[in-house]
């Protein structure tokens, strides 16, 4: 038994492109009403969202644990000083960054916080974004950091 063959028919493109103006010559000035005109496809106009600020403690809680991230990276801070930070799992993940050689120290430069979940009376958990940079090269990190109890904690981290 044969596989049956396929027959592919192409056809010429027909060129809808304008001809070309001559060289030198100017083009032509757009009238008036035509520069003035509302725009057909104008989308309507939509307040910008107001997100509610993350609280104070979890901004203070994710620059201090970025800060010692970085630290435990450039094997600078022991790692002990990581447990009451986050879980096994991502302390882990920052030792093996640790273990590749490095050229140079970090420094942290931006820390952004957004409030990712609002309990009943303010947010229990944030993203956190932030840059670094080491021998001339930014880097970037992730996290997300939740509340626990009275405490933050960071639950996920993205080490670029």
């Amino acid at each position: 038994m044969t596989a049956p063959t396929a027959l592919w028919v192409t056809s010429p493109v027909i060129d809808c492109e304008p001809a070309p103006a001559p060289i030198g010559q100017p083009c032509p000035t757009p009238s008036g009403p035509a520069l003035h005109r509302a725009r057909e496809h104008a989308r309507p106009h939509r307040p910008a969202l107001r997100e509610a600020p993350p609280p104070r403690a979890a901004v203070t809680f994710a620059e201090a644990a970025l800060l010692q991230i970085i630290e435990v990276i450039d094997r600078r801070r022991p790692v002990a000083q990581l447990r009451p930070l986050m879980p096994p799992a991502l302390i882990d993940r920052v030792l093996v960054r640790a273990r590749a050689p490095r050229t140079g120290s970090a420094t942290l430069h931006r820390v952004r916080v957004r409030a990712v979940h609002t309990g009943a009376d303010e947010p229990t958990a944030a993203e956190v974004f932030a840059s670094f940079s080491r021998s001339g090269r930014v880097h970037a990190i992730a996290a997300r950091i939740e509340r626990h109890g009275e405490a933050w904690r960071m639950v996920a981290l993205q080490i670029g």
